[in-house]
């Protein structure tokens, strides 16, 4: 294998288009894919007209903030223990039943459209209901992943992923603005409550698939106990404990998403629509990078993909934050949210680095994820899914308030332009002080 490359066989792929091999290979995966696919854009419709409604009944942007920190702590709990349910009963019920929870949720979103209630704590509970049911069903999904699919194909089939998620973040998002302007909360919310039910056919048309069991037989730990041996699991595991570390240092220090709203207004100006193109930027770059990682999940050295990945990412960021800084500094800044008024070339930089990052945040997380499939043993997989749901949450929340802060104290193009270098920095001193994750052999999988 001269090229370090691993396709099927040995033998490295030549187009560089994504490799649809797993929906060939497994028509189970496939369905799960595409009922994915489509219950994704639907999620991402609700969680846009949510805002937006809740914005509407209050006028307070700090309202619509609340809904993400009043899951923040729900979310983390039910990642890790929801991951150790999956580990112990049979996976497709668990999925099964917290989507149910999840559908029956949205559902009430549309209920209480429709009935016209106006009480935002309901939305705030429902919407809780809903990101806790997510949650445990996501990681019971990833955990199913490695039980349809033969290892050489799970990098495929994360890029497969990325896909999906590009579509649901790029898609979602567009199609709730038109809705919620064209026919109405209490439809948007409908038309997710339909969506919804082709995640239940990816489900519902598996196998049982009953987790394995350890060396001496006995079924995984029960509770808290559970958890507890998923955790300590992961202080014996340096290659997937460092996936996770590099993932919350690219997610914390340079995460610029929240300043996209002020980059709009007073640097390139252009107001919401600058700020959605910047935010679209970043998921077509995801996208274009699945679409283009035919040879590219093929490779072998996984640790050093993910440390390249990262530090292309950040370099993106700090070439975001340097075209702020130029318009800044250079006294080339549109104070105007009317888009006639953009400053176009700053805007085509800024969406370029921001593609740019996209694609190489997207290369991370594919490789990320087939270690996470590949090294750990099915007994414990569900746990390892639950806390990689829990740090994808978390680091990007913690960002955007450092981010936040950051410019509050000091200027807009502070954070990204900082938070550039220091993730260069931090993630080539941390690679290099874990050889095992930089020589991570894809041939040789070892959490």
């Amino acid at each position: 294998m001269v090229d370090g490359r691993v396709g099927r066989q040995g033998a490295p792929r030549r187009s560089h288009l994504v490799d649809i091999s797993p929906l060939r290979h497994s028509p189970a995966f496939a369905r799960l894919w595409a009922g994915n696919t489509l219950a994704g854009i639907g999620a991402q419709v609700t969680a846009v007209a949510v805002a937006l409604h809740i914005y509407d009944l209050t006028g307070s942007t700090f309202m619509v903030s609340l809904v993400a920190w009043f899951a923040l702590g729900p979310v983390i709990a039910s990642g890790l223990y929801g991951g150790a349910v999956a580990d112990r009963f049979d996976r497709r019920t668990v999925a099964l039943l917290s989507s149910v929870a999840a559908w029956a949720s949205t559902a009430s979103l549309a209920l209480i459209a429709w009935a016209g209630v106006s009480t935002v704590w309901a939305f705030y509970v429902i919407t809780t209901v809903n990101a806790v049911a997510a949650t445990v069903a996501s990681a019971t999904r990833q955990a199913i992943t490695p039980r349809l699919l033969p290892l050489h194909l799970l990098p495929k089939a994360a890029a497969l992923m990325g896909i999906s998620m590009g579509l649901m973040v790029t898609v979602g998002p567009g199609v709730a603005g038109v809705l919620v302007a064209r026919v109405g909360y209490a439809w948007t919310y409908t038309v997710d409550v339909v969506l919804f039910l082709a995640g239940f056919l990816g489900l519902w048309t598996l196998p049982r698939i009953r987790p394995e069991t350890g060396d001496d037989g006995a079924p995984p730990a029960r509770g808290l106990r559970s958890v507890v041996e998923g955790l300590a699991h992961l202080r014996r595991a340096p290659n997937v404990r460092m996936s996770f570390v590099v993932d919350i240092i690219a997610m914390t220090f340079a995460h610029p998403m929240v300043l996209f709203p002020a980059v709009g207004a007073v640097v390139i100006g252009g107001g919401s629509v600058t700020a959605g193109l910047l935010l679209a930027a970043f998921a077509a770059g995801g996208i274009l990078s699945s679409l283009g990682s035919g040879r590219v999940t093929g490779i072998r050295w996984q640790g050093r993909a993910i440390r390249n990945a990262i530090i292309v990412f950040g370099i993106a960021i700090l070439g975001f934050g340097l075209v702020l800084a130029a318009v800044m500094l250079g006294g080339y800044s549109v104070d105007s949210r009317d888009f006639g008024d953009v400053n176009r070339p700053a805007l085509a930089a800024a969406v370029l680095c921001l593609a740019v990052a996209g694609g190489a945040d997207n290369v991370s997380a594919i490789f990320r994820q087939t270690i996470l499939q590949a090294a750990v043993p099915d007994r414990l997989r569900g746990r390892m899914q639950g806390i990689f749901t829990v740090v994808v949450t978390g680091g990007p929340r913690l960002g955007q308030m450092l981010a936040g802060s950051l410019a509050t104290l000091t200027v807009t193009w502070v954070p990204p332009v900082l938070g550039g270098i220091v993730v260069v920095a931090l993630i080539v001193v941390a690679v290099a002080r874990v050889p095992s994750f930089r020589d991570y052999d894809a041939l040789d999988p070892r959490p």
